[in-house]
This record gives C-alpha cells, sequence and structure tokens, in this order.
C-alpha cells in the first residue's frame, strides 16, 4: 500500500507555465486602507482574473501569518484584502512567485 496524499503540489504551477508576456496585462494596484486606530488592511486589485484568488489568498495568509479573505468591489471587481501593512512583502512575493513583474505594481498609501 502506498500513501497517495503526501505528494505536495504547487497552486502556481499553472503561472509557471505561461511565458513571460502572458504573466500580467495591466498594473495591480496595492493599497493600505485605515481601519480603527492603529489597525490597517491591504488591499491588491488588478490581479488576472485567470488566477484563482483563494489560493492566493491561501498562500499569502501562511506567508505574512496574517488572515486574508477576497471581497467583490463594486468598482474593481475581485480584491484581496490581507490584514496589517503588507505592501513591501505582498510586492516582493509577487515579484517572486511571478504572477507580476516589478513595474506593473503600484504602491499606494501614505
Amino acid at each position: 500500500m502506498s500513501i497517495q496524499n503526501l505528494n505536495t503540489r504547487d497552486p502556481f504551477v499553472d503561472a509557471s507555465k505561461c511565458n513571460d508576456d502572458d504573466i500580467q496585462d495591466g498594473l495591480v494596484h496595492i493599497r493600505i486602507q485605515q481601519r480603527k486606530g492603529r489597525k490597517t488592511l491591504t488591499t491588491v486589485q488588478g490581479l488576472s482574473q485567470e488566477y484563482d484568488l483563494k489560493k492566493i489568498v491561501r498562500s499569502c495568509k501562511k506567508e505574512f501569518a496574517c488572515n486574508g479573505t477576497v471581497v467583490e468591489h463594486q468598482e474593481y471587481g475581485k480584491v484581496i484584502q490581507l490584514q496589517g501593512d503588507q505592501r513591501e512583502k505582498i510586492c516582493q512575493w509577487l515579484t517572486k512567485i511571478g504572477l507580476a513583474k516589478g513595474h506593473q505594481l503600484k504602491v499606494h498609501g501614505f
């Protein structure tokens, strides 16, 4: 008998198969929003629709040790929300994974 569920699976294997021109078509906007007191939210908007945002959020939550979700915004469509100020970390992580290039990231905030 062999155990089949111990095989590791990369959730971003689809992103690594495409060539550099197909990585991202537009700008990815990374914003920070003030909540209550010192609490903040980091929002990521503009990722391509072909990526599974729930898998991206799951990986971000593990990587940054924060909570996060995908919300539907009236104007921007699906937006990733992460707790805390994760602007620097998410920029480095998106370029390291290969979901976006450095010149496509637009950071907003204080």
